[in-house]
């Protein structure tokens, strides 16, 4: 069996005869047994329900740009097909045509309901089959029972109550059988965590090199996790807030209402038992062992410990099934493989490279980060900037310069700013993280196999072009470099680096048994630790210590707190899984949204070729996201359909 990404490459091409047949009953002439005669058969109806998978890693269908990390240019013309998640952050949702629709499939969204149907059909005929061993059945049953239960958690996550088909449906099915009332939001978590639970036996511990990507019981435990995860969080567990008059045709709640605190101990559990699982498998948190790319070698040797954390970091999601990913998404487009890396990745200034020089072709430079996010790493100190009393806060805008090559002050800057540049304060004194994953004036873009000493300005290194690429440029003057690789090209397809791009990884589970730990027993040593996990990779110092400092933290003592460390908690997830589409779910779960992302999106003159006129924050788009925003809409012509559908509040 190849690995995931060359079971869509056959799916694509084998199911164009026989994909009709598992979308819908077949006729006379070929009877749905047929289709799974041999192996080869539900090896394809397998890529088949992968299919369904969301494509994360498309610029336009991706739920990592929802909340306030990403803008595209000037939206890339406004033109409606462009950054769904975008437009539902700018209030542009509908029940006319919902955005990213997971329920009907509208708007750039996977038909979920559509792949559930055709893991019914895989279950219902994988027994058939007359060419595989039990153990190839019972994993491939396995996997599929898994993905349906994983599709149903992603709607779940959207709409909140969902339908919930009993059996599936056939030519003889009747009207009660078709027309489904939603299920509460309680029954559809515990449905999920049942269909997860007889799955996991079943699947193979860990997949082998050959199936990376296929759903194993590392993956599963860590999802089902997950799952337990979103269930004990406020926005479904006692959101009497926003749903205490969302009711069912019976006139019962469809959220539950009351808090149970007892869920955040579900969660820790499985939690723990997935770490457990993943650390016995050889799961841990990424660090970089190869030789380092021959333009930092000077770098490496003078300042070796800071180089080598910035790699840990800037190689991070790139470096293909590396050690920390849990699970990833290899169900890309081969041609178009990570295309999120491409609209991310800037252009090659001239006099670099081997000559392919400002082509658009896989770096097409139309997606940056926002300003919140320049200002939302820590201090080299490991605290918010306006919470780090070293900090020039007040003053963070005064343009400087770097210090020069020859001063002893520089060599802590090797490898991360480029030597007497001008920039500004904001850009200095900051965690690794911010220089391994932005692209900023004064610093470095590592790509195109070279390293880039961008500035952003108006014609300069990955700025605004005024006369070769007015149409594509960074709108807020900050990239994004997080998900290029270093050696990826322009030019041609086979130029680029193909990555899968994460599901979840192992950072995740230690920050999520942190924060399960803080809601469920409050702060303790055992808390921070996990935390520390992470701030050690990132080169930060441990939470306890500098949030004890009075000469360093503004409010001393935060972390012990349940209410401090749930937000030291969260920032930190909002750094470590910053443009992985994970804050804004964050900040969901925890009914912040609304205010976390009805702020305008900042940026700086990008048209700006000094840096008076450059360093000049605008607005670049207005942003607007309310609670009803926080379900998304059932799509019209699904309510007309269905009449035992209520629509969720606001639409």
């Amino acid at each position: 069996m190849k690995s995931l990404k060359y079971i869509i490459l056959a799916a694509t091409l084998a199911l164009g005869s026989c994909s009709k047949y598992l979308d819908v009953v077949p006729d006379n002439t070929l009877r749905l047994e047929d289709i799974f005669n041999l192996k080869i058969d539900a090896y394809n109806a397998l890529a088949k329900v992968y299919s369904y998978m969301p494509q994360d890693d498309k610029t336009h269908v991706t739920s990592w740009t929802l909340g306030d990390e990403w803008i595209g240019r000037l939206d890339l013309n406004n033109t409606q097909s462009n950054l769904r998640a975008i437009r539902i952050m700018r209030g542009l949702q509908s029940q006319t045509s919902p955005q990213l629709g997971f329920w009907s499939g509208t708007e750039g969204g996977k038909p979920l309901y559509v792949g559930i149907r055709q893991a019914d059909v895989f279950l219902s005929n994988i027994d058939n089959v007359k060419d595989m061993t039990e153990g190839e059945r019972k994993d491939w049953k396995a996997q599929v029972k898994f993905l349906k239960a994983y599709y149903t958690f992603l709607l779940v996550q959207r709409y909140g109550p969902i339908v919930i088909p009993d059996k599936m449906a056939t030519p003889e099915s009747t009207k009660e059988e078709l027309f489904i009332p939603r299920k509460k939001v309680e029954d559809c978590f515990n449905y999920i965590l049942t269909l997860m639970e007889e799955a996991i036996p079943d699947l193979v511990e860990r997949a082998t090199s050959n199936n990376l990507g296929q759903v194993d019981q590392v993956a599963a435990k860590a999802i089902k996790a997950r799952v337990l995860f979103f269930r004990a969080s406020p926005f479904f567990n006692g959101n009497r807030e926003y749903f205490g008059d969302f009711y069912d045709k019976d006139g019962q709640p469809f959220f539950p209402l009351e808090e149970n605190r007892e869920k955040w101990k579900e969660a820790l559990d499985a939690i723990n038992e997935s770490i457990a699982l993943c650390e016995a498998n050889g799961i841990g948190l990424y660090h970089y062992e190869k030789e380092p790319f021959i333009y930092d070698r000077e770098a490496f040797a003078s300042n070796k410990d800071r180089m080598q954390k910035l790699y840990d970091l800037r190689m991070l999601i790139v470096d293909p099934w590396n050690k920390e990913l849990v699970w990833a998404n290899s169900n890309l487009d081969y041609y178009e493989q990570g295309e999120l890396a491409h609209s991310s990745n800037i252009r090659l200034p001239e006099g670099y490279g081997d000559g392919v020089v400002n082509t658009a072709t896989f770096s097409w430079q139309w997606m940056a980060a926002t300003y919140q996010m320049a200002e939302r790493y820590y201090t080299e100190n490991g605290l918010p900037i306006d919470q780090d009393l070293s900090y020039d806060y007040n003053n963070r805008h005064e343009i400087i310069r770097t210090p020069g090559a020859a001063e002893p002050d520089y060599n802590h800057w090797n490898g991360y700013m480029q030597p007497g540049a001008e920039t500004i304060k904001l850009y200095m004194n900051r965690e690794p993280r911010f220089y391994a994953n932005l692209g900023i004036t004064a610093g470095y873009w590592r790509g195109h196999a070279v390293r880039i000493n961008t500035m952003m300005y108006g014609n300069a290194h990955g700025g605004y072009n005024s006369s070769q690429h007015t149409t594509d440029y960074l709108t807020t003057g900050i990239g994004t470099q997080k998900f290029v690789h270093p050696e990826s090209q322009s030019g041609a397809w086979q130029r680029t680096i193909k990555f899968p791009y994460p599901i979840i990884r192992m950072a995740d589970l230690y920050l999520m048994k942190a924060e399960a730990m803080n809601e469920y027993t409050g702060p303790s040593q055992a808390v921070y630790d996990e935390i520390n996990k992470i701030r050690n990779r990132a080169g930060v110092p441990n939470v306890e210590d500098v949030w004890s400092d009075p000469s360093l933290a503004r409010t001393v003592g935060k972390h012990q707190t349940k209410e401090g460390l749930r937000d030291i908690i969260l920032e930190e997830r909002s750094i470590e899984f910053a443009f992985e589409g994970i804050h804004f779910w964050d900040m969901w779960r925890h009914k912040r949204a609304t205010s976390a992302f009805s702020s305008p999106i900042w940026g700086w003159t990008h048209t700006g070729t000094t840096g008076s006129t450059f360093f000049v924050l605008e607005v670049k788009q207005e942003r607007r996201f309310t609670i009803t925003d926080c379900l998304w809409p059932i799509s019209l012509n699904e309510m007309n359909t269905n009449g035992q559908l209520i629509q969720n509040p606001g639409w």
